[in-house]
Formats: C-alpha cells, sequence, structure tokens
C-alpha cells in the first residue's frame, strides 16, 4: 500500500453488532452522604457492589434495550473486563450515534446508588468509528444522558488535558498494533509513564472517576455511510500530474457476468460430456502450470473453469485434487455433491496436500475429513513434526468433537510424547477466548480417554503428565521470589540454591517422578541445586539441572515474561528443515533444540553446552583459535582436525539457508545514546531506524564439537529491526575461519548452501502449507499481517526459477552479504560502545 492510498470499510457493509468492552473503573468512589455516624462505619466495612449500565442512543433517543455487566466486589480497582454485544449493528448507526454508560452501586441506599455516568460519539468528527481503548470521566451523581449533544461527555475538556492525556492515547495506538513493539524498551518506557501518571495524579489530586471501555478494531479504519448514499463526492483535482487515488467499491467483488457465464458453462459440462474430454497440447501446458502454483495461490475464472472441464482426466494426478476442490461452488448442491464423488475415487494425496485441505480456505466437513484419513498414513515422528500446526488447525474445524481433534487424541493414546505435546499445545490456547471453549473441548477428551487407556496405568500415565503443570507453577513461584532479591546476579544465584535446598527441599528429590515436558519419554527425580543458576538478564531465567531416572542429567532453562511460541515455531521448523534434508542424504549437523511454552508468557528450553560467537572472539580473538582447543591437529586445515571443521561448515551453511528462508531478523539493538520514553512513544519508535543496530554475535552458539546454531528468534519472516540488513545471515567471522572467501573449505561452504536450499525449495509447499495453519495464531509476527508473512516466505523460495538458476541466485546471496559493509561498520561500533560500557 502507497503512502497516498487509504483504506477502509464502510458502516453500512458491516453486518455486525455493535461489541465493546468494559474493562474497568480508575480513581476513587464517592463516599457516602450518610449523616448518621453508625451507618457510616458500616457502609466503610461493606464492599461497593458495581456494575455498570450500557445504553444505545440515536439521534438522542434510546435504541434497543440496555444491557447490564455483572456484578463486581473485588475492587478496588474495579474491574469487569467483560464483552458487551449489542442487539444493533454498525450499519444502523448514524453518525450521531452515542454510547452512555451509567455505574451504580447496589451496596448503598437507592437514591445513592447512582455512582456516576459518561456518553461517548461512536464517530468521531471525522467520521470514523472509534477503536481501542477510550477513558471516560465520570460526572459523578449524574445519569450518563444519551440527548444530542449530550450533558454528560465523556471526554475530558481540552484545557484539563495534560501529558497523561496524550501519553495514554500514544499506548492505544501501541495496543492496536500501530507503533512498532520493542519489548525491552516497552518495558522502560511503561516504566516511565507509571512515573508520570504517578506524578500528575499527585498534581491534579485523585479526585475524577473514569471507567475504561475497549471498542472493536477491524482491519481498516470505519468510515460513516448512510446505507444506499453516495459515499464520494468529485473532488477537485489539482492542476499538477499528481497520481490520483480514487476509491472503487466493486475492487475484489466478482464479476457478475463472469459468475453467471462460469455457471452456464459448468451446468453444459456436468452430465457425462466431460467424461471423455482430453485437454489440447495448450490446455496440458497450462494444466501443468497451474498444478505447480503454490498453495497460496488464488486461481482465475479461467484457470477453474480449465481444471472443471477436464476434472475427470485428472484424477489420475493427485497434485492436482487440491486445485481441482478451489474450482468447486460449494454453495451448488449439485456441483459440491459431484466434487465429493470425485474426491473418493481421486489419486491418493500426499500428508503434505492433505495439510493444505485442513487450512481456513476449505469449510466442508467432508474435506476436511479426507484430510485426516491422509494423515492417518503418517508415522509417528512425522506427525509430530506437524503437531503445533494440527493444533492450530482446530480453529477452522466446524465442531467442538471434529474428526481432526478425535484423530489428535486417539493418535496420542499410543505415543506419551505426542500426548504431553498436544497437552501443551492446546492448554496453551485456553488464553484466546474466541476458541477457548473449543480447546478446552479437546482438552476433556484427551484427559477422558487418556484415564480409560490401559485400565487402572492409564491414570497414573494422565497423573504423570499433570505433574508437569505443577512442577512450572512452583518454577514459577522460584521466579518471582529470586526477582525480588535486591542486589546483583550472584546473591539471586545464592537465593534460588537456598530455596531449592530450604523452603522447596521436595524440588531436589521428587515423590514420584515426572515426566520431561520438553522431552516425555525422559523421567525427572529432582533438581541439583548446586548446579543449578540464573542468566544475566532482564527476566532471570532459569538454568536448571535435573536428575533423570537412568541416573544422568538434563539441563532446561525456564523463562517466565517471555513469549517464546514465537521461538518454538522457528524451531520446529528448523527440526523439520533438518529431517528433509537428512531424507536426501545431507546431513548439515543442525542443532534443533527443544522448545516448549508452557504459557502465553513463560516455557521452557532446552540448554546445549555452548558459547556465543560475541564470547569466543572476545576471549580467543577467532573461531578458529576456539576450536583448536578442543580439536587440535596439526596436519589438519589451520590446526583442526578436518571433521571438526566440516562440521562447521556445514551446520553454518545449514542455518544460512533456514534463517534466509524464515526471514529471521536480529533481536538485539545497542543504541548509543540516551532514551528520551516520551519522546520515544511520540516519534512511534521511526528514530530507532537512525541509530546503530548491531547484528549480534550473542545470538549466534558454538558447541565444542564445532556445530554452530542460532536462538532466540525475536523477528522472522522479514521483519528486522536494523537498518539495511544483509540478505543472509552470515558474518564475517565465520568466512574467516574457512579460510577467507578465496579458500576452497568457503566453495565447499556454498556448494552445501546451493544444495540444502534447492532440497527445501522440493517442499516448499509442505512448508507454506504449516505456516498457512499458523495464521489464526496470536503469535507476533504472524498476527500482525499474516497474508504477507507467507507472501515473504512464498517469495524467498524463487519457484520461478529451475534448480541452476537457483544456484547462480544462492551464490550472489552468499557473495551480496559478505561484502555488505554496514553491518562490520555496525559491529565494530558495538565493539566500541561495549569497551566504553
Amino acid at each position: 500500500m502507497t503512502g497516498n492510498e487509504f483504506r477502509f470499510f464502510l458502516s453500512c457493509d458491516i453486518n455486525l453488532p455493535v461489541t465493546f468492552r468494559v474493562e474497568r473503573l480508575e480513581g476513587p468512589l464517592p463516599s457516602p452522604k450518610s449523616t448518621n455516624s453508625a451507618i457510616e462505619s458500616v457502609l466503610e466495612e461493606r464492599k461497593a457492589e458495581l456494575f455498570v449500565e450500557c445504553a444505545l442512543y440515536i439521534d438522542g433517543a434510546p435504541f434497543g434495550l440496555p444491557i447490564r455487566t455483572r456484578l463486581e466486589s473485588a475492587g478496588p480497582s474495579y474491574c469487569w473486563n467483560e464483552l458487551i454485544t449489542l442487539s444493533t449493528k454498525y450499519r444502523d448507526l448514524t453518525a450521531h450515534s452515542q454510547l452512555a454508560l451509567t455505574v451504580w452501586d447496589v451496596s448503598r441506599e437507592k437514591d445513592e446508588g447512582l455512582i456516576g455516568g459518561a456518553t461517548i460519539l461512536l464517530f468521531n468528527s471525522k467520521m470514523q468509528l472509534k477503536t481501542g481503548k477510550q477513558k471516560l470521566r465520570l460526572w459523578l451523581g449524574k445519569e450518563a444522558d444519551g440527548s444530542f449533544p449530550t450533558t454528560t461527555p465523556g471526554k475530558v475538556p481540552k484545557h484539563e488535558r495534560g501529558e497523561l492525556e496524550r501519553l495514554e492515547k500514544l499506548l492505544n495506538k501501541y495496543e492496536r498494533g500501530q507503533i512498532q513493539r520493542v519489548d525491552w524498551l516497552d518495558r522502560l518506557t511503561f516504566k516511565a509513564m507509571d512515573k508520570i501518571k504517578e506524578r500528575e495524579n499527585s498534581k491534579n489530586g485523585s479526585s475524577h472517576l473514569y471507567v475504561v471501555v475497549d471498542f472493536c478494531s477491524f482491519e481498516h479504519r470505519v468510515v460513516f455511510q448512510e446505507s444506499g448514499a453516495n459515499f464520494l463526492l468529485p473532488s477537485p483535482i489539482a492542476s499538477t500530474n499528481e497520481i490520483v487515488f480514487v476509491w472503487d467499491p466493486e475492487v475484489g467483488k466478482m464479476n457478475p457476468s463472469e459468475h453467471k457465464q462460469l455457471k452456464l458453462a459448468r451446468s453444459l459440462t456436468r452430465g457425462i460430456i466431460d467424461r471423455d474430454l482430453k485437454p489440447s497440447s495448450n490446455e496440458r501446458k497450462s494444466i501443468q502450470r497451474i498444478l505447480k502454483y503454490p498453495p497460496t495461490r488464488v486461481l482465475s475464472g479461467d484457470e477453474r473453469q480449465l481444471l472443471w472441464k477436464f476434472r475427470f482426466s485428472l484424477m489420475s494426478e493427485k497434485r492436482a485434487l487440491t486445485k481441482f476442490l478451489r474450482c468447486v461452488e460449494w454453495s451448488d448442491v449439485q456441483e459440491a455433491k459431484q466434487a465429493l464423488e470425485l474426491m473418493g475415487r481421486w489419486e491418493m494425496i500426499d500428508v503434505s496436500d492433505a495439510l493444505e485441505l485442513l487450512s481456513p480456505v476449505f469449510e466442508s466437513e467432508e474435506v476436511r475429513a479426507y484430510a485426516v484419513s491422509v494423515l492417518g498414513r503418517a508415522d509417528d515422528e512425522e506427525l509430530q513434526c506437524y503437531l503445533l500446526q494440527l493444533v492450530q488447525a482446530l480453529r477452522f474445524e466446524r465442531s467442538d468433537k471434529s474428526c481432526l481433534c478425535q484423530f489428535l487424541v486417539q493418535r496420542s493414546l499410543n505415543n506419551i510424547e505426542l500426548a504431553s505435546f498436544l497437552r501443551w499445545y492446546v492448554a496453551v490456547e485456553f488464553y484466546d477466548p474466541a476458541y477457548a471453549k473449543r480447546y478446552y473441548c479437546t482438552y476433556e477428551t484427551l484427559e477422558e480417554n487418556m484415564k480409560k487407556l490401559s485400565g487402572p496405568n492409564g491414570e497414573e500415565v494422565w497423573q504423570s503428565i499433570i505433574r508437569q503443570t505443577e512442577l512450572t507453577a512452583q518454577l514459577c513461584t522460584i521466579m518471582k521470589e529470586v526477582r525480588n532479591v535486591r542486589g546483583n546476579t550472584q546473591k539471586k544465584i545464592e537465593k534460588l540454591r537456598q530455596l531449592l535446598s530450604g523452603l522447596l527441599s521436595e524440588l531436589t528429590y521428587f515423590e514420584e517422578p515426572i515426566r520431561s515436558p520438553l522431552s516425555p519419554g525422559v523421567l525427572f527425580t529432582g533438581i541439583v541445586p548446586s548446579e543449578s543458576s540464573i542468566f544475566k538478564s532482564a527476566l532471570h531465567p532459569l538454568r536448571l539441572t535435573f536428575r533423570t531416572q537412568n541416573g544422568g542429567f538434563s539441563r532446561i532453562i525456564f523463562k517466565k515474561g517471555d513469549d517464546i511460541r514465537q521461538d518454538q515455531l522457528v524451531v520446529q521448523m528448523v527440526s523439520l528443515m533438518d529431517r528433509l534434508l537428512k531424507l536426501e542424504n545431507l546431513d548439515l549437523h543442525l542443532t534443533p533444540y527443544k522448545v516448549l511454552a508452557t504459557a502465553q508468557d513463560e516455557g521452557m528450553i532446552e540448554f546445549i553446552p555452548s558459547r556465543s560467537l560475541a564470547q569466543i572472539i572476545s576471549e580467543n580473538r577467532s573461531i578458529v583459535s576456539y576450536l583448536q582447543k578442543f580439536h587440535p591437529d596439526d596436519r589438519g586445515p589451520f590446526g583442526i582436525t578436518a571433521s571438526c571443521l566440516e562440521t562447521f561448515i556445514k551446520s553454518c551453511a545449514g542455518y544460512s539457508v533456514i534463517t534466509y528462508i524464515l526471514g529471521v531478523g536480529d533481536r538485539e539493538l545497542v543504541l548509543l545514546c540516551e532514551v528520551d520514553f516520551g519522546l520515544c512513544l511520540k516519534l512511534n519508535y521511526r528514530f530507532l531506524c537512525l541509530l546503530p543496530a548491531l547484528r549480534h554475535l550473542d545470538n549466534l552458539l558454538l558447541s565444542e564439537d564445532g556445530r554452530l546454531f542460532h536462538v532466540d528468534f525475536g523477528f522472522i519472516l522479514g521483519r528486522d529491526p536494523k537498518p539495511f540488513p544483509p540478505p543472509m545471515k552470515l558474518c564475517k567471522e565465520m568466512v574467516e575461519a574457512m579460510g577467507g572467501a578465496e579458500s576452497p573449505y568457503y566453495t565447499r561452504f556454498k556448494s552445501y548452501c546451493c544444495e540444502a536450499y534447492n532440497i527445501l525449495r522440493k517442499s516448499s509447499n509442505l512448508i507454506l502449507n504449516l505456516f498457512h495453519l499458523m495464521a489464526g495464531s496470536s503469535i507476533p509476527d504472524i498476527a500482525s499481517d499474516p497474508e504477507k508473512g507467507i507472501l515473504k516466505l512464498q517469495e524467498k523460495f524463487r519457484l520461478d526459477l529451475d534448480d541452476e538458476a537457483c544456484i547462480h541466485f544462492f551464490q550472489d546471496l552468499i557473495n551480496e552479504s559478505v561484502s555488505a559493509l554496514f553491518p562490520q561498520m555496525v559491529e565494530t561500533i558495538h565493539r566500541w560502545a561495549t569497551y566504553w560500557r
């Protein structure tokens, strides 16, 4: 979308009920006016029981019945967080529609039960629907007035607005995704905002009472238009040669004449005529071109008609089924019936194509059931590669106990790893209110079937999985205690070990073994306090060493306060790509460590003994010097063993290709100036692109055996916080360790890169289908714009090129990344900053 383009919806086209959320009350409640001291003391002890009455007024007259929230007594602050849905639809609103909110207290006398009211217009002065959070000042002792103009406006007068009002507006934009999110900077900014809020409240007093409501947001802005009215008048066009963008109300809609022609053509050829039709040479070429389209490609009317015409001759071509099902007019009962009949006789499709049929594009229950039957051919190892996406696909099912739900539960009964991961993936989705009921139904089905498994043993197996939740809850308690300790990291480590040995000594030796959430086949028997520690980080992640039942040890990182679902997704894709490469006899020594989100803000990560490249270079000056300590060989290349160097080269190639395909960006930023938090919000973080950003070597780890791998995937699908990012995550230190750009080992690295890239391109449909199933998730870099992210991923595969052209393309990418000057300059600036710090 260009800078001059304005996309919007018309209010008259939105056939949805008016929806908003009543969140909370801010400020002190007014004291009762009773003069009796005895009554006053009783009222003070009694808790206030508040509810909010919501009424819609159109042009000053009440419209529909008012709706009340539930009673809330757990205050202050009183928080309802209740979704209100009115019977009125957006298309019925007028420009002077108002929402009247009145707060009542049922614990007081009848004449004193009215706390106050406020009224807000649903459209602003620009005739755009208000969205996001709105903070309304209550008129104490007055019921909300819905007349126009109102006597109880919730908007704070302009002369009374201060710094806090401006920051709240920016915060509203931030929550709607209009301001870029930078985790560490956000935390500092919110702390600064809290201080400003305290200062403003102490200066102005805290006598005012506010109610906070959150209006529904849409993909684009909603502009008011009465039903049947002409929206745009001819605008005066300047005498310049500027391009004028004119809104076309029919953009994206089906051409009625084309649709009519398509139906007539299909009605004529629906009978036995099509059975013997064979495509001509040109038609066959067109069909083959269509079959090579990625799953995200939308077929044109002519392409749909071509596939429908030759549907009988395509039944032996398994790749054609998904494309054919996209051509079906499912609203036509006869056509849908014929399509389902042909689907049952079609050549059996691959599992990767079955995943496409579970996407939101296909709503037919018969089609989705067919896809589930194909999934049954996958073994447990392959199914586990797709389990995260299959759980997300439950969002698109039409019933709570669908075929997909039953399939996942039945397959999990015979595999403890599938059962454990399925339970965690489902439990994390409880936090999404739109689909919580569906996921809870899946959870109950899993629990019910697991308890029936093998008689009494089934209950024990399920309890062994439940104890994982108890463990994570205890770890959250430990982390809270550790964070409250004042002092350096060493004091926090001492507190951690003290807790594990003292108050929480039951964690040192478990009464019953607990299955590892990361590897359910491994049983934990306790935590080793002396081997447990804390990382130097703002969130203070725990590094815990567990004893295992077989006498070994397992190290796990536990995080609280950080959303690691995106890391979980990326590492899952790394594991899948590693499997795809090995199936083609190419082992690039990748390190797909295990990641599991146990909530939206907590999770576990497998700890791999390794060191960051930043630390290695700081202490050893080069990667080669570091590897010489563990694998010295006077006759080997660069003084290290040939096998160690080969491992390093292969792992570098593997992660270079994978991070390029997934569009992995660098999470860390180094800002070389003091941050003005008010300015930060005011400029929408735009000033960040003017400051030096580091292609951080802290997120590149190297193990002693020469395996290089990436961690901390905060930006994916092309998002990158720094300016001018290189095409690939390839730093000069890696090239130097291979002997430089002219070395034969560097040539071998490029060869591995090109070979891996072409292998993964063959599975592009599988990878695109998996990301398409994730489109409904709330993972940050996907939820922001799912369609754009998937298209960026598709772009990275360069499906328009053949294998030979792709080799030249990828070699050019590598050369461009190595010769990029800006990342080297940034790295130098970072070292200076580290030195002076």
